[in-house]
Parts: structure tokens; C-alpha cells; sequence
């Protein structure tokens, strides 16, 4: 039985190959993960133990929030940094000052991302330079008015030594003079952020106040116990106010943290590594039952000369298992190479992954190898109980039986209940309102997915008709056969379509999302938003209240409303609420009210959005008993109620309201209304007022929609890409089945020869076929996609309320045409072949 099942195996040698690339795609997708994630996590790690080389002990100041003057302070000093260097043990100490600036380019425009903005302090050392940032050119900076910044930043911004360069970190532009560049490795430098390097005096000064630090970084004389150093540290540091690690353990804190990271992209792309080996299973089951359909002569003579039905599952097993394994071993290598192009994409898209060799651990192999190896085998195993229920009898006396009533009707009804349950959890769902709830949307998005699959034969027959009744019509005689062909097994065709449904499915609930969302905000920005600019700062650290009246004086400008996020607790429910100009926030926004009036909102009164009036059952002249974030409770009175407004919020006080006791208030945004809309010339004298300030965003509608358009078409076009490796295994799938299904009718189209059907119309009649199942998978693909999102839709419109689920018609027919060219490219080869079949040779085939 070993024997015949390597025979099978290899005897052809073209089905092998199809059915091979069916499993080893999902499988390269996983190993090709899973290195990627090992690499990037030791490269990480290495890059991270390199700058703790030196670190014996750490000394962190813990954070606080920023005084009156915009500056924090730590409790680690001086004095503190000299007590630790009297610590005996102590080799030298480093003491470190972080923030952020932002520059701005030689065009004027800021230099990237807020969170990649990295400003630090230079401490030359007695050979002048600072080990952490080898110089390239030039020297460190040593006064006030000198700044240094890393090469890869100088280059992207265009400055040389002895350039000005202008940036900000917290408040007015400030400008100094380039005096050299340095090398780092810092991920968030090398992934497109900057990093500006300052004399500590002048670091001080910006972010902390004189004879302050962040950071106390010990290292030991030689001989020195780390442990016992720790605890000498610790005991000369203030109790309060700074956390002592050793750099063992920062080490180990550091390496979980990374671990961390690395572990929620692994997650994704593990997750459509699984949908692409789900849509692989299809793929394998129907190769063997069609394989198994066109054995059975041979099966039956194994059953006549003594084989026992273990051991008829056993061969077809064994056969699986071969399979896999080469799949697997094939797919592991492919892996390598993917993983490699993973690490080049992001790092082409400034994820500034750091260099490193590969990294291919023994888990990773065997994970690779068991994963393929398994699913072949769990995908035949079916197959292979159908072939052990072949008699003897039976089978020689013929090659084309029907499989039985009762296991088609068992599988509608177990379809029907895991379909419906799948569908009445989608209704529940769409009911809901919290995000906390999207695992519910997830079970029932799989179940119903699950049981439209497993009744995607009784689905078949009306959809393929349809479909085949416009191919008839269209292409004759030809197109009629293709509908039957298709129609004769709907297993088969249900199995080779459901493969493309997949990754269709989950492509236009995608789509639908998004463009919906997309035109939410739009129409918030177009209907909502009657200002003609926002502006914002780029690090979200806010604005200085004092520049609303400088921006209302701008010439054109005719309203100014500023907006100060604040929240508080309203029972168990946070009710956002955004502190503004009552006077000039009607003009910004139009803003509705339904009860009371906006100018009676002053002192501890406050303006409702509906729905929140609605859901408290509150109304004008009725308290509210509110306890803000770290405040005591407060009793507020409701003045006003508003149509839902995404711009206001969920309510509207005065500013007053909204200030901290103990921090100096901010405006998080402004929104500015002009006499003549906007125009480039607007918004450059509304720059010119902040002082050509990086920092600031002064952004219109099309800026707007152009950054929400960018972060949701991104999401969209990389779930696109991932997907797009199920689509592949489906077009595999395609391909081979109708190249199986051509050998299994190679009599019946000898016979369509031989009554004059020429090569051509045999060839249209595969492509026909083809196309007619591929747009069964795209029209059963699209419709559970579009009901999926819907219902998904329904519960993010509960909390979003412009969200509203549109169709992207010119998407939708892309995805249908789509389905028409993997149709007909699928064909190509089976086609072919069936073509060139010799007629009398096919007849007399058994």
C-alpha cells in the first residue's frame, strides 16, 4: 500500500505540482511570518542589548505632567547625578534629557512624524565626543546657539553644517546654527523621524528646568557586583520621584516590551496566513475526491485482491502526508524569501526595521512543516473515508456514481442551522453600540461565512443557472454545456468557488467599511464643519490660548472658535466634552439646538448633544451630577440640547469649565472662519501668524479629507495585499480543477469531437466553465461580504452617527470583472489541453 500510494503520488506529475502550490502558498505565508517575526524581534533585541552594553544601573525619573510654564521636573538633580557618581563601584554616569522637536525642512515643510521627533541632550566626554552618536562630520554642539542633528535627518531636510535651522519644541520657533552630524540607529530616527541633539544647558532650559534630568545612566568599574551596586544606587536617590533598575533586568524589561510589539504584527499576518491555508483546504479535499472519483477501478481491485478499508484510508493518508511534506519543505524555503521582502517593504514604507541576519529557529521549521503536513492530511481524510465505502462491485461496474441523497441533505440542514445562527448573531450585533462587543461581530461573522460554505452546493444550482442561462444565450450550444458541466457536481464546483468566496468575502467587507467610512468624513467635513481651517499642533501638545485673539486678527478672518477636550463621568457613561466660544461656535459649525439656548451656557452650564440628553432622559433646567477625571463631583445644570454634532462633541461648555487647577490650559484645536473661504493665501498669512511654526497644522476641508483618506485607504490597500494570497490559492484551485475535471471527461469530449464540435468551441466551453464558476464565487463572495459589513456597519453607526454603510458600486464591478479574468486565465491551460485531446483516443479512454 506504501508502494501504490508513492506511485499515485508521482503518476502525474502536473496534478502534482497544482495540488502542491495549493498547500505550500498558505504554508510560506506562515513560515515567512514567523521568520520575519524572529528576525526583526533578534534584530531588535541586538540593537537594544548593544545600547545597554554599558548600562550597569539606570536611574529614571518618573514622569509628571508639565508645570505653568510648559516644562517638567524630576526630582533627579546635580546633586543626585554627584551622590551616585560617589557611589563606590561607580565607573561614570551619564545623565540624559529627552524630548521632542520638530523641524522644519529647508522648504519650510516639518520633518516627520510627531511621535518620531527625538531631541536629546550631547555630552562629550573627555575625548570631546558622545559614544552614543558617533560623529559623521563636524562636532557636538557646545552653546546656546548650536544644534547638531543626525545625517539621515540633515539629508531628508536638506541642511549642511553652518545652515540655520529652524525648529520648535513646545511653543515659538526657535533657530540654530548646524554644527554637526551624527550617526544613529535608532528605529525611530532610521523610520523617517529626526533627532536634534542639544548642549545640556540648553536641553535644560527647553524641557526641564537648570540642574534637572531624565535619566541617571550608571556604568561599573571593572570587578564591580551589579546587584550590589543597584542597591548602593537606590540608597543614594530620592525615594520618591525616580525608579532604580539594574541593566540586567532593564535588559529583560526591554525585551519583553519589543517581544510585545513584534507580537501584534505576527498576530496579523498569522491571521491571514490561517485564511489562506483555510482557503488551501478546499483546494486539497476536492483534489482528492476527484482524484479518489477517477481511481475507483483502481481502488476496487486493491478492495477484490484483499485490501481492507484501513488500509484504502491509510494509502490515501499516506499520500497526503507525502504531499505535505514536500509542500511544506517547498513552502519553507519560499517563506525565507517572503519574510526577506516583509523586512524590504516596510522598512521601503520607513518602518525602520534594523539589519540583522536571518533568523530560522528549529520551532519555526517544525511549526512550518507540521502546519502544511496537517492540513493536507485533515483536508483527505474525507476523501479518504469515501474511498474506503467503495465496493468492490460497485466500482468496476462503473466510474461515475452520485453521491448519496442523504449526505447532501444532512450537510444542507447542518449549513442551514450554523448559516442562521451565524446570520441572527449578525442582527443581534448590528444592535450593539460598544467596541468592546466586536468579538460577538467576529463569531458571527465566521459562522455565517462557515455555513454559507458548507451550503454552497444547494447554493450553486440557482446561482450557476442563472448564470449559465446568460452564457447559453449568449455562446449557443457551448455556453449550455459549460452550465451543465458546472452544474453536474455541485460539490465540486461549490468547493472551487467557495475557495474565491473567501478571500472575496472578507475584500468587499473591507471595501465597504471603508469607503463608508470615508464618506462619513467627508460629510462632516462638508456639512458639519462650516470653517474654513483647523489648526492643530502636529505633537497634540496644544495651542497657547493667546493665539486666538492673534489669529483673529488676521485680516479675513471673521470667526475663531476654540476647542479645549475635556471629559467627565456622567453615572458610569464619559461624556466627551469640548470647552469653547459659545459666541463664535455657531459660526464654525452647524451646530442645531433643540432646547434652551447657547447663551445661556456659562459658569457650571452646559450644552447637551441629543442622543446624550436622550439617553440620561435629561433636559433644560435639569442638573447633572458629574465627577470630572481626578476632581471631586460637581453639580452642572443643562442649558441647551443640540442636534448630534461630531465637531461639538458630546457637550459644549465655556472654557472656564474645562481648565485644570494645576496645569496650564491649551486649546486643542481652532477652527477659523474667513470672509472668502479658503485660499493658499489665507492660509499663509494664518502660518505667518503662528511664525511659520512646524509645529502647526493649518489644514482646510481637502487637507482633511486627504489625511483621513490616507490612514483609511492605507488600512484598506494592506488588508488588499494580505488577501491577496487566498485569491492566488483560489485561482489554483480554479486551474485545477478544471484540469482534473477535463481528464475525467476526456471520453465525453471525444465524443463532442466526433459529432463536430471543433477544437475552439472545446476550449470555449472550458473557459465557460471557468467563468461561470469563478463568478459563482465572486457573486456568493460579494453578497455575504456586503451583509457582513452591513451588520458590522450597523453597530460602528451606533457610536458614529454620520457612519452610514454606502456601497462603492465602481469597486464592486471591479471585483466582479476581476472574477471574470481569474475565470478565463484559469482556463487557459485546461483548455488547452482538452483542445488538443486526439478524438479517437478519447473515446476509446476509460
Amino acid at each position: 500500500m506504501l508502494r501504490t500510494a508513492v506511485r499515485n503520488l508521482f503518476a502525474h506529475k502536473a496534478r502534482l505540482m497544482m495540488t502542491v502550490l495549493a498547500v505550500l502558498l498558505g504554508v510560506a505565508f506562515v513560515s515567512g511570518t514567523l521568520v520575519f517575526s524572529d528576525t526583526v524581534g533578534n534584530a531588535l533585541k541586538n540593537a537594544s542589548a548593544k545600547n545597554l552594553d554599558d548600562v550597569a544601573v539606570s536611574v529614571q525619573a518618573e514622569s509628571e505632567p508639565p508645570k505653568a510654564d510648559d516644562r517638567r521636573t524630576t526630582v533627579l538633580t546635580d546633586k543626585t547625578a554627584a551622590k551616585v557618581r560617589a557611589v563606590p563601584g561607580v565607573r561614570a554616569v551619564r545623565a540624559d534629557i529627552t524630548g521632542d522637536a520638530v523641524l522644519a525642512a529647508k522648504d519650510g515643510k516639518p520633518v516627520g512624524e510627531a511621535w518620531q521627533n527625538l531631541a536629546a541632550n550631547y555630552q562629550p566626554g573627555p575625548d570631546g565626543k558622545d559614544g552614543r552618536y558617533p560623529l559623521v562630520r563636524g562636532r557636538g554642539p557646545a552653546a546656546a546657539g548650536e544644534i547638531a542633528m543626525a545625517e539621515a535627518t540633515a539629508r531628508k531636510a536638506g541642511y549642511r553644517i553652518g545652515d540655520t535651522v529652524r525648529f520648535a519644541t513646545n511653543g515659538p520657533v526657535l533657530a540654530k546654527k548646524l554644527v554637526g552630524l551624527v550617526a544613529t540607529d535608532d528605529p525611530k530616527v532610521t523610520a523617517g523621524g529626526s533627532l536634534v541633539l542639544l548642549d545640556t544647558a540648553t536641553a535644560q532650559r527647553l524641557y526641564l528646568h537648570p540642574g534637572q534630568f531624565d535619566e541617571l545612566v550608571v556604568s561599573a568599574a571593572p570587578g564591580a557586583d551589579e546587584a550590589a551596586l543597584t542597591r548602593e544606587v537606590r540608597a543614594a536617590v530620592p525615594g520618591k520621584g525616580a525608579t532604580v533598575t539594574s541593566g540586567t533586568a532593564l535588559a529583560e524589561e526591554q525585551s519583553v516590551l519589543l517581544a510585545e510589539q513584534n507580537k501584534a504584527l505576527t498576530s496579523t499576518l498569522l491571521t491571514f496566513a490561517g485564511i489562506a491555508l483555510f482557503v488551501g483546504i478546499f483546494i486539497i479535499a476536492n483534489t482528492f475526491t476527484m482524484l479518489i472519483s477517477q481511481r475507483r477501478r483502481e481502488i476496487a481491485l486493491l478492495r477484490a485482491v484483499g485490501a481492507s478499508r484501513r488500509q484504502v484510508v491509510r494509502s490515501v493518508l499516506i499520500e497526503a502526508t507525502l504531499l505535505g511534506v514536500v509542500a511544506s519543505v517547498v513552502g519553507m524555503g519560499l517563506g525565507v524569501g517572503i519574510a526577506t521582502g516583509i523586512r524590504a517593504v516596510l522598512n521601503a514604507n520607513n518602518a525602520g526595521l534594523p539589519d540583522g541576519p536571518l533568523v530560522i529557529s528549529p520551532v519555526t521549521v517544525l511549526a512550518s512543516l507540521a502546519t502544511g503536513t496537517v492540513v493536507t492530511v485533515l483536508a483527505a481524510w474525507l476523501p479518504s473515508r469515501r474511498a474506503a465505502k467503495i465496493a468492490p462491485v460497485e466500482a468496476l461496474s462503473t466510474v461515475d456514481t452520485q453521491a448519496a441523497p442523504r449526505s447532501l441533505v444532512l450537510r444542507n440542514i447542518f449549513g442551514a442551522v450554523v448559516g442562521g445562527a451565524g446570520v441572527a448573531v449578525m442582527f443581534w450585533a448590528s444592535t450593539l453600540e460598544s467596541s468592546d462587543d466586536l468579538p460577538i461581530a467576529m463569531l458571527g461573522s465566521a459562522l455565517t461565512m462557515i455555513g454559507v460554505i458548507v451550503l454552497a452546493p444547494l447554493l450553486s444550482r440557482p446561482l450557476v443557472f442563472l448564470t449559465g442561462a446568460v452564457t447559453g444565450r449568449l455562446f449557443g450550444t457551448v455556453g449550455k454545456l459549460a452550465k451543465e458541466n458546472a452544474l453536474r457536481n455541485p460539490r465540486r464546483t461549490a468547493a472551487t468557488g467557495s475557495a474565491l468566496m473567501i478571500g472575496l468575502t472578507l475584500i468587499t467587507g473591507m471595501t465597504v467599511v471603508g469607503h463608508s467610512a470615508q464618506s462619513a468624513v467627508d460629510r462632516m467635513t462638508s456639512t458639519q464643519l462650516t470653517a474654513d481651517y483647523q489648526i492643530t499642533t502636529s505633537t497634540y501638545s496644544g495651542l497657547d490660548p493667546k493665539l486666538s485673539a492673534k489669529t483673529a486678527q488676521v485680516p479675513g478672518v471673521t470667526a475663531v472658535a476654540p476647542l479645549r477636550n475635556s471629559a467627565f463621568l456622567l453615572g458610569e457613561d464619559a461624556v466627551n466634552l469640548n470647552g469653547t466660544d459659545l459666541r463664535t461656535i455657531g459660526r464654525v459649525t452647524d451646530l442645531k439646538v433643540v432646547q434652551g439656548s447657547l447663551g445661556a451656557v456659562h459658569g457650571d452650564a452646559v450644552a447637551l448633544a441629543k442622543s446624550v440628553a436622550d439617553k440620561t432622559g435629561k433636559h433644560t433646567g435639569q442638573s447633572l451630577d458629574v465627577s470630572f477625571f481626578g476632581d471631586k463631583k460637581r453639580h452642572l445644570t443643562v442649558a441647551a440640547v443640540y442636534e448630534d454634532n461630531e465637531i461639538a462633541g458630546d457637550a459644549l461648555s465655556d472654557l472656564p469649565l474645562v481648565a485644570t487647577p494645576t496645569e496650564r490650559p491649551k486649546d486643542d484645536s481652532l477652527l477659523v472662519k474667513t470672509a472668502h473661504g479658503a485660499s493658499e493665501a489665507t492660509a499663509a498669512q494664518l502660518r505667518a501668524a503662528f511664525g511659520d511654526n512646524p509645529l502647526v497644522k493649518v489644514q482646510d476641508h481637502e487637507d482633511l479629507r486627504r489625511e483621513n483618506a490616507g490612514q483609511i485607504g492605507m488600512l484598506v490597500n494592506m488588508v488588499y495585499g494580505l488577501l491577496g494570497m487566498a485569491v492566488v490559492i483560489a485561482v489554483v484551485g480554479v486551474i485545477n480543477t478544471l484540469a482534473m475535471s477535463v481528464f475525467e471527461r476526456t471520453r465525453e469530449i471525444g465524443m463532442l469531437r466526433a459529432i463536430g464540435l471543433a477544437r475552439t468551441g472545446i476550449k470555449r466551453m472550458v473557459r465557460l466553465e471557468s467563468v461561470v464558476i469563478s463568478l459563482f464565487g465572486a457573486v456568493l463572495g460579494i453578497g455575504v461580504g456586503l451583509f457582513l459589513s452591513w451588520a458590522g456597519g450597523s453597530m460602528l453607526a451606533s457610536s458614529w452617527k454620520l457612519y452610514e454603510t454606502l456601497l462603492p458600486w465602481g469597486r464592486l464591478a471591479l471585483f466582479v470583472a476581476i472574477a471574470l479574468a481569474v475565470g478565463v486565465l484559469a482556463a487557459v491551460w485546461p483548455a488547452r489541453r482538452a483542445a488538443k485531446l486526439n478524438m479517437l483516443e478519447a473515446i476509446g479512454a476509460q
